[in-house]
């Protein structure tokens, strides 16, 4: 992943008039996809739709051709694991997330994590992170709450259900939130990671400081070009 320069509070600076200037110009579109095999990708695509963005759903390898972020939403990680085992998916997605911004969240957070624990499982292994599955309890044990974070404009409200815990996270990791003093939202590069569901609050704080990640990202390739 490509570390950048970028801070969460110039990031949201950047992106509060982003969605304006890309509906009046669209002289720079960008296309996030939603891995849709199972969980709520549906309210991913509509909190990006919020947010001002334009979003493809994926649910075939191939689809990830042309995409200028990745969504890896809430669910199963099992279960996506299982679908990712088809016609190479799985390794299509680690190559796709390790050259373009990502956003993962919840079981999203369990895929890319480097380690997983209770019980130990395969991941991509792009963060620099150990994760622990359910390790806030069962679906009944949900809750919401309302943290700080490095993202301005106050506290933000999370949506935790049957969430990971992140116990380690490596050098290179940015740490912009915590619950209990363990990460919740975390940045590596342009991989950003939130063991909660940013998708179920009207607050769109989060998706934007992704949307600023993909344009920053796209902007210097087309500077390299």
């Amino acid at each position: 992943m490509n570390a950048g320069i970028i801070k969460p509070k110039e990031a949201m600076a950047s992106a509060a008039n982003a969605p304006a200037q890309e509906g009046a110009e669209n002289t720079n579109p960008i296309t996030i996809g939603v891995l849709a095999l199972q969980g709520d990708y549906e309210a991913h695509t509509r909190a990006f739709a919020n947010a001002g963005a334009r979003t493809v759903l994926v649910r075939k390898p191939e689809e990830l051709a042309g995409l200028d972020g990745l969504v890896l939403p809430g669910g199963e990680s099992t279960t996506m694991l299982k679908f990712l085992e088809n016609k190479g998916f799985f390794e299509a997605l680690g190559a796709l997330i390790s050259a373009t911004p990502c956003f993962a969240t919840c079981a999203g957070c369990i895929l890319v994590a480097r380690e997983v624990l209770h019980p130990k499982q395969r991941s991509l292994g792009l963060l620099d992170a150990t994760v622990e599955r359910n390790a806030y309890g069962r679906q009944i044990d949900s809750t919401i709450l309302t943290l700080p974070t490095e993202l301005p404009g106050g506290p933000l409200e999370m949506v935790f259900i049957r969430a990971p815990r992140i116990t380690r996270v490596g050098p290179g990791v940015e740490v912009l939130g915590c619950r209990d003093g363990f990460p919740v939202l975390v940045r590596q590069g342009d991989l950003l990671v939130a063991t909660f569901h940013p998708e179920m609050t009207s607050d769109t704080r989060v998706q934007q400081l992704f949307l600023e990640l993909v344009r920053s990202h796209k902007n210097r390739g087309q500077r390299r070009e």
